[in-house]
Order: structure tokens, then sequence, then C-alpha cells
């Protein structure tokens, strides 16, 4: 049997030293981007059911209120938008958008009280309302898991890591610019 020299178990020891550094670390980072995707697909899960819901509730104010086709079409258009949006940049400025013509429709159905007291709008406008709470959690859930991975890269030894590895840091959700500006509301009023 050979014996080991010195410079050999000093390559050893360090050999072993950076695994046992390296893969803590790099399966962190593995963790972390997969909780980032799953936080994601949460955010388009409820994005998507909120896309699914406004077709019924269009169609509903449709009946009453016909000769509002504007709104209407900018709904439509904002939600086409909605469904070609890619990565939470494009999605966030998307889903302003389509938020705003909502917000729009909402002034016009005032108009209607018959449509205010159908009950398949209500259970609509609920199902809506309950759908803008959970797009808000998952937003914040996602962002807050972005947060998490994003300060794992950016440290140390996370850093040199994520360099080896091609792990860049996660975008985070933001609200589009225009979003700070709340929206205008006409009522139409012509008494000045």
């Amino acid at each position: 049997m050979k014996k080991i020299t010195g410079p050999l178990v000093v390559v050893i020891i360090l050999v072993v030293l950076a695994a046992v550094m390296i893969v803590p670390s790099y399966n962190k980072l593995v963790n972390l981007d997969e909780d980032v995707d799953q936080a994601y697909a949460q955010v388009e899960t409820q994005l998507q059911r909120r896309m699914d819901v406004i077709p019924n509730l269009v169609s509903t104010v449709k009946g009453y209120a016909s000769h509002e086709k504007e709104v209407l079409e900018n709904i439509a258009n904002a939600r086409s938008k909605m469904a070609g949006a890619q990565g939470p940049e494009e999605q966030a400025a998307a889903d302003s958008e389509l938020s705003s013509a909502l917000s729009r429709l909402l002034v016009v159905v005032e108009n209607y009280p018959d449509l205010k007291a159908n009950q398949n709008f209500q259970q609509l406008m609920d199902e809506l309302a309950g759908t803008e709470n959970r797009i808000a959690v998952a937003r914040k859930d996602y962002n807050d898991v972005v947060s998490v991975y994003n300060r794992k890269v950016k440290r140390f030894p996370g850093k040199m890591i994520a360099s080896i590895f091609g792990f860049d840091e996660k975008e985070y959700f933001k609200a589009d610019e225009g979003a700070k500006q709340p929206p205008t509301v006409d009522f139409g009023d012509d008494t000045k």
C-alpha cells in the first residue's frame, strides 16, 4: 500500500472543504429557484382565473348596457394584452391596463340599477373581488420568495456559487408606473 504524501493530503482536504461549502449553497439556490418558479406559477394561475371570469362578467353587462361598446372593447383589448404578456414586467403593465378597464366598467354599472341587482352579476362581481385578493396575495408571496432568492444570489458565498452555476437575479412583480395615479372617474355630469 502506498503512503499518502503531504501535498496530496492538502489537496484532498481542500477538495473536501470546497465540496462542503459548494454543495449546500448550490442546493439552496436550486431550492430557492424552484420556490420562485412555483410562486410565479401561482401569480399566473390567479391572473388566469380572473381572465376566465371577465368574459362572463362582460356578457352579463352587455345584456344591460349594449350601448357601452367602448368600455367593453377596452376590456377585451386589455384582456388580450394580458393573455399575451410574458414575464412579471409585461404582466404587471397588462394587469394595470386590465384593472383600469374593469374600473371603468364598474362606473358604467352604476348607471344600471337592474344590473347591479342581478344575482348572476353579483356572483361574478364577488368572484372577481375574491380573485383580485388572491392575485394580490400571490404577487406578495412571489415577491417575498424573489427577495430571499436575490439575497442568496447577491451575498457571499452564494454570489460565487450563483455565478459559477449561472443563477441570475429574478425580476420582481412591480406595478406599472401608471398604477400610481388614481383612475379618472367621469360620471358624465354636464351640469357645469
